[in-house]
């Protein structure tokens, strides 16, 4: 994967470059996420504004792109559909304050606790999520109302320009790099296709469509008539809107001419600038009291700690790509202020972007600049040059993540499966599989955190083991494994009380005690001994095990020899 991201080294051009590529394909996503989350696209749109601005500004890693995301947006339609939109913005500021709260106590260095299978499980993941969710541009609205996928001519000619923007970016940088090859395929693809919606038979078209080739403006419009469909349907069931077998509308107590005026309803209107969403007469604030706070508690926390594990696990994967390190508390402060600042305007909430920033990579852009560029590019996109970007091909776009998802994915994990540990490959496939089939990356990678630790565990619980020896009359145990829940087992089958001398010592050199199952069973075993009237010694505790028996005074009954014996090596 890494082989991919070809490297470069930062440059004013290139920064800028890449951040008009990021800016365009910043559009759909923000669109797409705001429909998941149940809320205005423009919601979204300034949501990734915000996010993308104040975390290249304040963030901890120069070249990662954020803004408004999946995993944010399946937390946020919970809340949104439970309670309403008014509770949605105090949530987002308190999860910003959980963030920065975060960064403050210097908990980001906890993503080093993170192993290997599972930042491998979390791209494949991540990947495989990033593919399937550009299938949803392969749709148009259907005559029944809802979203179907292209056929015939329209999906040929999608998939032919899919094809030319990937064949594109693969290939120029063989002549040149001039230019980010994913910005050159948008603007060559956008251009043909303008050719085509503008020449091309209408019989080519979808029914009802204008355009044979879907744009960046018709899949916002189209999902919006899908919508105002269903809410005409809703209301003609008594407010709850079902589906039929495969997954269409029920559209029973509508006819043709009720689903035509639900579908003309959706008019393109200027979208007022985004404001303090206290003086936006468009909401209905929710009362500042307790039970306030205790209904978005539960969803702040969720949404901070998405936010901050996919933040921080993408931090990591750009210094494994860049071969730099970035700051993971100054970007918890980072991501935890861009949340505040986009409550306070009305937004959803957001995090690091894994497909942007790689985009971001990959044509070039290294430092704090291509972030501020790509956020303000998107502002302008969407305030300034709107008729622009609303000629973009979606195909260009899904091509260009297409590249995105080929260079996200682990190939090698499909060539060393059967070279690695069993239990890494568990993890990997258990990882990758959740993120796929929840879209919940954050529990996806607490669940490979602690299976990886069961794993670690259960491999360890049976390296206990002694070597014994005698020093004059005492019989020494020298351990060799680390004492802990999971090996105290082992531990009590090497010592035979009955048959050992008068005086027993447990050397631990070689060995470390690291929580209360290990002193428990430290003290059980002298009791043993002291039933048999003989003495039980512990030898050289390092000063941690020290520490961990002083404190259980009050616990432990065992005698500490204060005397410590250090190996001595000859320097030739």
């Amino acid at each position: 994967m890494i082989g991919y991201f070809t490297k470069h080294s930062a440059s004013l051009k290139d920064d800028v470059l890449a951040a008009l590529t990021v800016a365009l394909a910043l559009v759909p996503e923000a669109v797409a996420f705001a429909f998941v989350a149940g809320v205005p696209p423009t919601v979204g749109l300034y949501s990734a504004f915000f996010i993308g601005l104040i975390t290249a500004i304040a963030g901890g890693r120069p070249g990662m792109i954020s803004g408004a995301t999946g995993a944010m947006a399946v937390v946020v339609v919970s809340l949104v559909a439970l309670h309403g939109i008014e509770y949605l913005f105090y949530a987002v500021i308190l999860c910003g304050l959980i963030q920065i709260l975060t960064g403050i106590c210097r908990l980001g260095k906890l993503i080093r606790l993170v192993p290997h299978s599972v930042m491998l499980g979390f791209v494949n993941g991540l990947a495989i999520v990033i593919g399937l969710a550009q299938l949803g541009s392969f749709k148009t609205l259907g005559s029944h109302g809802a979203m179907t996928y292209l056929q015939g001519i329209p999906l040929a000619v999608m998939g032919t320009l899919v094809a030319l923007t990937m064949a594109i970016i693969i290939l120029l940088p063989r002549f040149t790099r001039a230019v980010p090859s994913s910005l050159a395929a948008i603007i060559v693809v956008s251009i043909i296709s303008i050719g085509i919606n503008q020449y091309a038979p209408q019989s080519w078209a979808p029914a009802g469509q204008a355009n044979v080739v879907q744009t960046v403006d018709d899949l916002v419009a189209n999902n919006l008539r899908a919508k105002a469909v269903q809410q005409a349907a809703a209301e003609a069931h008594s407010g709850i809107a079902t589906t039929d077998a495969h997954g269409h509308v029920d559209i029973s107590g509508l006819n043709q001419s009720q689903i035509d005026t639900a579908v003309a309803s959706v008019t393109a209107a200027d979208e007022p600038l985004p404001m303090l969403f206290f003086l936006d007469s468009r909401y209905t604030l929710a009362p500042l009291t307790w039970e306030t706070f205790f209904i978005i508690l539960p969803f702040s926390l969720i949404l901070a700690g998405v936010g901050l594990i996919e933040s921080l696990m993408t931090l990591s994967l750009i210094d494994e790509i860049t071969e730099t390190r970035g700051n993971g508390n100054r970007e918890c402060i980072g991501q935890g202020a861009a949340n505040i600042v986009c409550g306070l305007f009305g937004g959803m909430g957001g995090c690091a972007m894994i497909g942007q920033s790689l985009i971001n990579i990959n044509s070039g852009g290294r430092s704090r600049v291509s972030g501020i560029v790509a956020a303000v590019g998107l502002l302008v996109l969407v305030v300034v040059l709107k008729p622009v970007i609303s000629m973009v091909p979606m195909a260009a776009l899904v091509g260009v993540m297409f590249m995105v998802v080929i260079g996200t994915f682990e190939w090698s994990t499909l060539r060393t499966w059967n070279k690695v540990p069993a239990g890494d490959v568990i993890v990997m496939v258990l990882v990758a599989g959740y993120t796929v089939l929840f879209h919940n990356l954050a529990i996806a990678v607490l669940l490979g955190i602690v299976v990886q630790a069961l794993i670690f565990a259960w491999n360890h619980a049976t390296h206990m083991m002694a070597d014994i020896h005698f020093e004059d009359e005492k019989k020494v145990y020298q351990l060799h494994g680390p004492l802990f829940f999971a090996s105290i087992s082992s531990f009590r089958d090497l010592f035979d009380p009955a048959s050992d001398p008068d005086v027993v010592a447990i050397d631990f050199y070689f060995s470390r005690v690291y929580d209360q199952s290990a002193i428990e069973a430290i003290n059980r075993l002298a009791e043993r001994y002291r039933q048999e009237g003989k003495t039980l010694h512990l030898q050289n505790l390092n000063p941690d095990c020290r520490r961990i028996f002083e404190r259980a005074d009050h616990l432990s009954d065992v005698e500490i020899s204060p005397d410590l014996h250090f190996h001595i090596t000859k320097m030739i």
